[in-house]
């Protein structure tokens, strides 16, 4: 049995200003019953050990907190409020993704945090979220918000493909540029794509997909993104590989989207459409496909039965990195495709494991490349934040509260059975 927070915190604290010290004593007392791993806080008042590190898989991290600022941060804003102290160099951490995967075993004590002021900043957070609807004219500011950061940042930690999206990793040990190129390659069999076909890409990145399709398959690829940095540098990249005539680039709204395509591809843009456009987004992927076409779709997902519960709350994700998004549940999709189109599913491949192992890649290049991100004029607290998500999603897929999925999915009129690669999933 777990010692009682005031045993564990038996020492004076007089350190912080009182309401420091009360705020700090609430939270030892929110976290007093956690499990699946032991965390150590340190602080000017000592230190308190909380939970322990025993079982198949034991997480053993530290926090060490430099500024009390940070339980005035998570009082008013939980989780939200923690990640901003962290932002601010108030509090440093042994292991970020240990953290995260601690935090996530013990999500009700987790949401216990999300009360008193922090309800009155989540309610503050959610009026401010509701601004971001992804309308025509506020998805182009979401999508400029995160890409548009500059593509000379993206290039500091991703592949020379620009993929910004899980990869498939066949091993641990496998490089990010395999992976990624199994990937791609991967969807483009699911698909069966051949010379002759015509394709739709909703959600061109960086042209990764496009260009591997067009030089691979010889197929022709039409490509939309609302990101005027990714249109361009997908642009010269087009034009570099001598694929200009296989290769068209659009700079259009997806729901702007018209003619009839062969094969269509939508790799982790959903997450950028808001949950209201759900049914929108698949009525216009079958509007866009052919009779006979096929489709596939990669997309980040949440545990069906936390869908409803995350819609309505502002995470770090969303308030800090990726404004107007959300994360769909398989079902929520499901559902969405069969109000909106014609669409059936084929096939559904689970292979959260290998955003883990993407994220981390991601997170080692960033960190290896940090000079280059100063010299690119990024503050400390934008690379603070940068890592803090990195680490916050590596640990969701590590503790598979959130995963990532293919789904292939046919028009009526299809009946030639696409070849369904086998045995390339890291789980």
């Amino acid at each position: 049995m777990m010692p009682s927070a005031d045993k564990l915190d038996a020492r004076p604290d007089t350190a912080y200003p009182l309401p420091e010290r009360w705020l700090r004593q609430r939270l030892i007392a929110q976290m007093a019953q956690l499990r699946g791993g032991r965390l150590s806080l340190c602080d000017a008042c000592g230190e308190v050990v909380l939970g322990e590190a025993a079982g198949a898989d034991p997480i053993d991290v530290t926090i060490r907190v430099h500024d009390g600022g940070f339980y005035r941060a998570v009082a008013a804003n939980g989780s939200v409020g923690a990640g901003e102290s962290y932002m601010d160099a108030q509090w440093d951490c042994s292991d970020l993704v240990a953290l995260i995967r601690l935090l996530v075993r013990n999500r009700d004590l987790l949401d216990g945090m999300e009360t008193g002021l922090a309800r009155l900043g989540g309610w503050a957070m959610r009026g401010w979220n509701a601004l971001r609807r992804n309308t025509r004219g506020g998805s182009r500011r979401n999508i400029a918000a995160h890409y548009d950061l500059g593509n000379e940042f993206f290039a500091t930690f991703l592949s020379p493909d620009l993929m910004y999206s899980s990869a498939v990793f066949a091993s641990p040990e496998e490089s990010l540029e395999d992976a990624s190129f199994r990937k791609l390659d991967r969807i483009c069999r699911k698909l069966a794509l051949q010379p002759g076909d015509r394709v739709i890409e909703i959600g061109t990145g960086w042209g990764g997909f496009a260009l591997h399709a067009a030089a691979h398959y010889g197929c022709h690829v039409t490509t939309t993104t609302i990101s005027r940095e990714q249109h361009a540098l997908a642009s010269e990249r087009v034009a570099a590989a001598g694929l200009g005539d296989r290769v068209e680039l659009l700079l259009h709204d997806y729901r702007d989207l018209q003619g009839r395509y062969d094969k269509l591809v939508s790799i982790e843009m959903i997450e950028a459409i808001g949950a209201p456009y759900l049914d929108t987004y698949f009525g216009k992927l079958g509007d866009l496909l052919k009779p006979d076409g096929l489709a596939l779709v990669q997309a980040i997902t949440i545990e069906d039965h936390r869908y409803a519960q995350a819609l309505r709350n502002v995470d770090f994700i969303k308030r800090h990195v990726f404004p107007g998004s959300f994360i769909p549940s398989i079902n929520a999709m499901l559902a969405a495709k069969t109000r909106g189109s014609d669409l059936a599913l084929v096939q559904l491949d689970d292979f959260g494991p290998s955003y883990a192992l993407t994220l981390q890649a991601w997170h080692r290049r960033f960190e290896s490349r940090l000079a280059d991100v100063r010299a690119l004029g990024y503050d400390e607290r934008f690379i603070r934040m940068w890592a803090f998500y990195l680490a916050y999603c590596e640990g969701g897929f590590r503790e598979r509260s959130i995963g990532v999925v293919q789904m292939l999915m046919a028009k009526p009129g299809h009946r030639r059975a696409a070849r369904l690669p086998e045995g390339e999933l890291c789980a």
